[in-house]
């Protein structure tokens, strides 16, 4: 396989990311994905709507490219509400276990004061590794 994910005993334990991926192939760069959908418009139900959409976007943009969830070897999330992803974070982590399965990337969580599309409250951005 083209990624293996460390995790490193003395760190602390990660829970939904992986505290490294070593890739080896061809790299797919993936562009940022908010909750928008096939006809432009952001999607309501609040932010684990808009997460689902934005994942699920994410998936295809990398299933188009070749790859599966599996090969994604890092994802950075911006987050327009930092207070209220945290308090959803077990929805959001339901959401990205259905999509994505259990093996995590390396990932980042960035708060941001709002995103391109003024709508959108998160944004996933990634890059694979086929």
């Amino acid at each position: 396989m083209a990624i293996e994910r460390v995790n490193p005993a003395s760190l602390a334990r990660p829970a939904g990311f992986s505290h490294a991926v070593v890739g080896r192939g061809t790299t797919v760069f993936l562009a940022g994905q908010t909750g928008m959908d096939a006809e432009g418009a952001i999607v309501p139900g609040g932010v684990v709507a808009q997460f689902e959409q934005a994942l699920a976007n994410l998936l295809t943009a990398l299933d188009a490219a070749g790859g599966t969830p599996g090969n994604l070897a890092s994802v950075t999330i911006y987050i327009v509400d930092m207070d209220e992803y945290r308090a959803r974070a077990r929805e959001i982590g339901a959401v990205w276990r259905r999509l994505a399965g259990g093996d995590y990337p390396a990932m980042a969580g960035i708060g941001v004061p709002r995103l391109w599309d003024a709508d959108a409250l998160v944004e996933l951005q990634g890059h694979a590794v086929l």
